[in-house]
């Protein structure tokens, strides 16, 4: 589907998150939207900032049906961007800032992207790239620290907002578009096309804090806002991860339709000492991260602050959501003894959420990807009926109601994920569960990264969380590896703890073997000082496959 097929669409009711913004902004005008170290940006100053950039996006031919990329670390100006892009109708896109030239090139030749919002330090990967895209024709610098410092070819952000008066506001539709793009960590990216109406209508949660519906008029949206704040029930939210990451945008974009407040971290890279420190100093109510990548340094600063006799106050912290990985039963519990937030493990993708989730309170056992099914998912086999409770079969998770309208210019992969099933469209991204009999969910994982050995299939997070329930494995991806006899052979890459006395590769193998099939178990186990990572906290399975091969190359 192209974004052309996406707005032919018959329009459908639903708000535009520009709209609902500046709704919020005008009844709530000096409550605070964003927060990021000292600096604080009331909801006026969010509105008449975009507003302004929104003025000189549209004076550059930037309206709807445009695309605008954002090469950004977290900061307010990423979402006063993406409220600017909202205002003139044109869809933001994520740009991964560890992408190298040629990466780059791909995202904004695939996105086709006339206007991008970056970094500074970005500036000379641009710049020898951006004559090989001939529509990308906008530059709109940040953080430069001054106009002079700004290359020719771009303009300085504050400057911009300075010199332009606010836009006005327009008319706008619900099926005006997001762009997601996936990781590409086990293909090139792709871009899932969110419609606002789905985004806003995937914020229920947010929503519930104030047991209030998700608004569908401007007058809801105004009526929710003024009550929210009457009440105390406003979120702070502080997305862990890059913004880029859809489980981090998302979120954001939800707690600001609900009138809260964003914190972003001021650290290019994560740091759990800022983190900590942000949620006491700014009385975080909601944290979102990304599974043990994130968690496991958090518990680590809280531990360490503890015994050092300054402790975090962390106690405003009322919900701590995870998703994009698995997020072991050992390490909530571990977040549960400095905390007693609601422990949210969401199973979701970039292509829809809520497939299911698993809700862990303090004193409360939480197994490890064991899940209860969202309310609009179910779990299909090949000819789209359900899989029966208990039969011990696998399908693939379906999620309905508020979900993407495909995959940018991707018409192929857009009908094979995104199905019609007894006349409702389904997103069937590809994650493989098993439905137990008393109707939990055990996640397998992406069928993408499944490895067949010796005619067997083997899903790479089972393995992995199995792994880490060793007490010295802090983290371990799984691949195969070509293999004369089992056509792929199982191969853990591993970290392990560097006190005490590390486990050995015999001992890693024994240790799965006590939990799961043979066939599943690592041949080999690689050790490695860290396991790489995205940014986001997702595992780079191209990594691990190089390493896996070297290794097993190496040992003959």
């Amino acid at each position: 589907m192209t974004r052309r097929d996406a707005e032919a669409m018959p329009p459908s009711p639903g708000l535009n998150l520009a709209t609902v913004w500046e709704a919020v902004a005008d009844t709530v005008p000096s409550s605070l939207a964003l927060i990021h170290g000292e600096r604080r940006v009331s909801w006026r100053e969010f509105g008449d900032r975009a507003g302004r950039l929104a003025a000189y996006m549209r004076g550059r031919g930037v309206g709807h049906g445009s695309n605008v990329a954002l090469y950004l670390h977290n900061r307010p100006e990423y979402l006063e961007a993406t409220f600017a892009a909202f205002k003139v109708r044109a869809a933001t896109v994520n740009v991964n800032y560890r992408y190298r030239e040629a990466e780059l090139a791909y995202l904004f030749d695939n996105s086709d992207a006339v206007a991008v919002v970056f970094e500074a330090e970005f500036a000379d990967r641009l710049e020898s790239i951006r004559n090989e895209l001939p529509m990308l024709r906008t530059f709109i610098c940040v953080g430069a620290g001054s106009a002079d410092l700004v290359p020719e070819w771009a303009v300085d952000y504050e400057q911009v907002v300075t010199e332009h008066e606010p836009m006005s506001p327009i008319e706008r539709s619900g099926d005006d578009l997001w762009l997601l793009y996936t990781g590409g960590t086990t293909g090139l990216p792709k871009g899932v096309m969110w419609p606002h109406r789905s985004l806003l209508g995937s914020s229920g949660a947010t929503f519930g804090v104030a047991k209030l519906p998700v608004p569908t008029t401007v007058e809801e949206v105004t009526d929710s806002a003024r009550r929210i704040h009457e009440l105390g029930k406003s979120v702070r939210v502080l997305p862990a991860a890059p913004l880029m990451h859809g489980t981090a945008a998302l979120t954001s974009m939800a707690v600001l339709s609900a009138g809260g407040s964003v914190v972003t971290l001021t650290s290019p890279t994560f740091d759990a000492a800022e983190l900590c420190r942000a949620v006491e100093d700014h009385r975080v109510s909601q944290m979102t991260i990304v599974g043990d990548a994130f968690a496991r340094p958090i518990v680590a600063e809280l531990e360490r602050a503890a015994a050092d006799g300054r402790p975090y106050d962390v106690s405003s912290l009322r919900v701590v959501l995870s998703s994009g990985v698995m997020w072991s039963q050992q390490v909530k519990a571990d977040l549960h003894t400095w905390c007693g937030a609601t422990l949210a493990d969401a199973l979701g993708s970039s292509e829809g959420i809520g497939f299911a989730n698993a809700v862990a309170r303090r004193g409360e056992d939480a197994p490890t990807a064991r899940f209860r099914l969202g309310e609009h998912a179910r779990v299909i086999d090949d000819d789209g009926n359900d899989v029966v409770p208990g039969s011990g079969k696998r399908g693939l998770l379906a999620v309905s109601g508020p979900i993407p309208v495909g995959y940018y210019k991707d018409p192929e992969k857009t009908a094979a994920t995104f199905r019609t099933i007894d006349g409702a469209v389904w997103s069937v991204p590809g994650d493989f569960a098993i439905v137990e009999a008393d109707g939990t969910v055990r996640l397998l994982g992406r069928g993408s990264a499944c490895i067949n050995t010796a005619g067997e299939k083997v899903y790479p997070e089972e393995v992995e969380e199995v792994l880490k329930l060793h007490p010295f494995v802090n983290d371990a991806n799984v691949v195969g590896v070509a293999d004369e006899k089992w056509g792929s052979a199982v191969v853990a890459v591993v970290s392990v703890s560097d006190a005490g006395s590390p486990p050995g590769e015999a001992e890693l193998v024994a240790h799965t073997k006590d939990h799961l099939a043979g066939y599943k178990c690592p041949k080999r186990v690689v050790v490695v000082e860290q396991v790489r990572r995205g940014p986001n906290g997702k595992a780079d399975y191209r990594w691990a496959a190089e390493v896996a091969a070297r290794a097993v190359a190496d040992g003959g």
